[in-house]
């Protein structure tokens, strides 16, 4: 009898110590992953994270083989009582837990050592498993089949959304513009094409008489409609060459009016 005993509790040791190694890899890689969540984030790519979920996934399958292998005792059927409980500070329970649980006293004993849910969990739970009883074999078919049927159309609907933007990205990009709009604002800003030349009555141009005023450059304007861009630097030579003369008509003799204004301009108002 003593040996058999010996032997459970050997065996149980051995269990624990393998199953405190696969949960601390299992630990190790969700502290790795996280903190790649936490300050890798804007190098982080969708394959590195891929690669974490494989690896938590399979480490949670081995400790699952660990705890159904034949020679792991059932852990539910082992017993923790609590001999001594402080409320100060143990050092050994610090280490053994990486800080977690500074004290082990009457407050956190019961949480560490539950092996049941709080009380309104048990309550909740106990409820849905009354109401799932009450549901018939054919009522809950149905509802399987319309859940089914829902994910069935969800899908679809991901994989056509999933297929258009694939063939959108091939397609060529749709134009945004029109070029005959186009075509009218470069015409109107250019030549004026388009542009009326309407202006309000009894209102004169800026210029003096004998001199081209504003109403004559917007009536003017219609007649560059037919112009090109290349004749456009030609037009300035007859408005020159008018200028030239005028110039030219003049330079024998300056006009009274002109001669008036320098004298008096010439004269001081004190030596009169």
């Amino acid at each position: 009898m003593f040996l058999l005993v010996q032997r459970e509790e050997k065996q149980l040791e051995a269990s624990l110590d393998a199953l405190l190694s696969q949960v601390a890899d299992l630990k190790n890689s969700l502290g790795s992953f996280i903190y790649k969540l936490e300050n890798e984030y804007d190098r982080l790519t969708w394959p590195s994270v891929l690669d974490s979920f494989a690896l938590l996934s399979g480490q949670l399958n081995t400790l699952n083989k660990v705890l159904k292998h034949e020679k792991t005792p059932l852990f539910r059927n082992q017993v923790i009582i609590p001999l001594v409980l402080s409320p100060d500070r143990d050092e050994d329970l610090m280490r053994q837990t990486e800080g977690r649980v500074p004290v082990f006293s009457h407050e956190v004993v019961p949480d560490h050592l539950r092996t049941k849910p709080d009380p309104e969990v048990e309550e909740q739970e106990k409820q849905l498993t009354t109401d799932a009883a009450r549901i018939g074999a054919d009522a809950a078919q149905k509802q399987i089949q319309s859940l089914n049927k829902m994910c069935s159309n969800l899908l679809e609907k991901i994989s056509k959304e999933e297929r258009e933007s694939e063939s959108g990205g091939l397609r060529p990009n749709k134009q945004t513009f029109n070029p005959a709009d186009t075509n009218a604002l470069v015409a109107a800003v250019a030549f004026g094409k388009g542009l009326s030349n309407w202006r309000p009555s009894g209102s004169s141009g800026p210029g003096q008489p004998g001199q081209p005023g504003a109403g004559t450059i917007l009536a003017g304007a219609s007649g560059l409609q037919q112009v090109q861009m290349a004749g456009a630097p030609n037009q300035q030579q007859p408005l020159l060459s008018g200028v030239q003369m005028a110039q030219a008509g003049q330079t024998g003799k300056m006009p009274s009016g002109i001669k008036t204004n320098i004298k008096s301009a010439s004269m001081h108002p004190y030596q009169r």
